[in-house]
């Protein structure tokens, strides 16, 4: 029978590392012939985050609903297909929301991160068999000689690639696959080509251009290679860490995307509008997520007032959804979850887990999903929505 225990003294190594010690969940053996239990979320031990979560008691429910979601909807090859995922729904209303066709190495990356951050490995848990099959359709995706995963057919493909990667040296480094080594500091290598001599990253490699966005993706899969050990070139961190104090603007405290305490980006047409850019700090909150990994001062007085920047943005969905911006919520919660308890980490928690459960689908075959109805949904689908809620859900509950 497996069953997930949640021990707090176990930290896994990488996700634990990158994101900020998170308890992981181990698993115990199926015996003899008997039916396996269904995987479960499993809740912390300790008493004080058990009480920050009371009254948020559909949030294991969701995650557990969501986790089993993806794996419904996992192709035989291993791949999240991102417009095509509702194939899987052979009976009654299939489920709608589909991402844009070029995206499938990322939302398999970002799905194979939630399973990850579960606690299950290529080696264990109750998760195993379909991250396996992820990781193997990721490695079979990845150029021999470059190292990139997909292909450069998407003007935003670095995305894709910085997302693969992470999840495949997270993969590697959590399992301890030495198969899979080779890849993953093949893909890291990639990255390092990609970047602009002296800078960071945007859409095309040492085109000299540079956005917070996408090197906040490359920050965070760079940052987990170190971590496990793999080859990282230091020039390019210490690159990070000087792109976003230059971006951020030391009055407000918001880091900007192209420029110094800009907004975040949306796309043309009426996407800002529908998704009005004051209502989260999404650059912000990646950028003080990286920050905070690479080593920085949290008492450092620019870090501060960007914690405040966030705390006076709790993650909400608005009245007509116009506020939904799952990114923002991850990283907002890689902050809080690297500052310790207090209140303005209590709060926001709070807030994340209620706006995140609140988009769950539980009709039919969407049941466990989460509309994609987000920033980014129209571009990542169904797919990338639940997968990031998914992840979001396990970084609130597990801390």
């Amino acid at each position: 029978m497996v069953e997930l225990r949640t021990s707090p003294n176990l930290l896994c190594p990488g996700l634990a590392a990158l994101l900020c010690g998170m308890v992981m969940p181990r698993t115990q053996e199926t015996q003899g012939n008997a039916e396996p239990k269904r995987a479960e979320a499993s809740l912390p031990h300790d008493e004080a985050q058990l009480a920050r979560l009371r009254g948020q008691a559909g949030a294991p429910l969701a995650l557990q609903q969501g986790l089993e979601w993806l794996i419904a909807h996992q192709d035989a090859d291993g791949r999240w297909d991102c417009d095509g995922f509702m194939s899987h729904d052979r009976e009654g209303e299939p489920c709608d929301g589909a991402g844009q066709a070029t995206h499938d190495v990322g939302v398999t990356g970002l799905a194979l991160l939630a399973l990850l951050a579960n606690g299950s490995t290529l080696r264990e848990g109750p998760w195993r068999d379909p991250i396996k099959r992820g990781v193997m359709w990721l490695r079979e995706q990845q150029d021999e000689k470059s190292g990139l995963f997909g292909t450069a057919n998407s003007p935003t493909y670095v995305y894709d690639h910085a997302i693969a990667t992470l999840a495949m040296v997270e993969a590697y480094g959590r399992s301890q696959y030495k198969l899979l080594q080779g890849s993953a500091q093949k893909g890291l290598a990639y990255l390092q080509s990609h970047r602009n001599p002296f800078g960071v990253w945007r859409y095309q490699p040492r085109d000299g251009d540079n956005d917070s966005s996408v090197t906040g993706w490359c920050a965070l899969a760079l940052l987990s290679g170190r971590t496990h050990g793999l080859e990282v070139d230091p020039a390019a961190l210490n690159a990070v860490r000087t792109w976003f104090v230059d971006l951020t603007d030391p009055v407000t405290g918001r880091t900007g995307y192209s420029e110094r305490g800009g907004w975040s980006s949306r796309l043309a047409g009426d996407h800002v509008r529908r998704f009005p850019r004051e209502h989260g700090e999404c650059m912000t909150a990646l950028a003080l997520a990286v920050r905070l990994r690479l080593g920085d001062d949290p008492e450092d007085a620019l870090i501060k007032t960007q914690v405040q920047v966030l705390a006076q943005k709790p993650p909400a969905r608005g009245a007509t959804g116009e506020a939904i911006d799952e990114l923002y919520w991850l990283f907002g919660t890689l902050v809080f979850t690297q500052l310790g308890d207090g209140p303005a980490r209590t709060a926001f928690s709070q807030a994340t887990l209620t706006a995140c459960v609140d988009g769950r689908r539980s009709d039919g075959n969407f049941r466990g999903s989460f509309d994609p109805a987000g920033v980014w949904g129209e571009v990542g689908g169904r797919v990338f929505a639940t997968a990031l809620a998914c992840w979001t859900l396990e970084l609130s509950l597990h801390r």
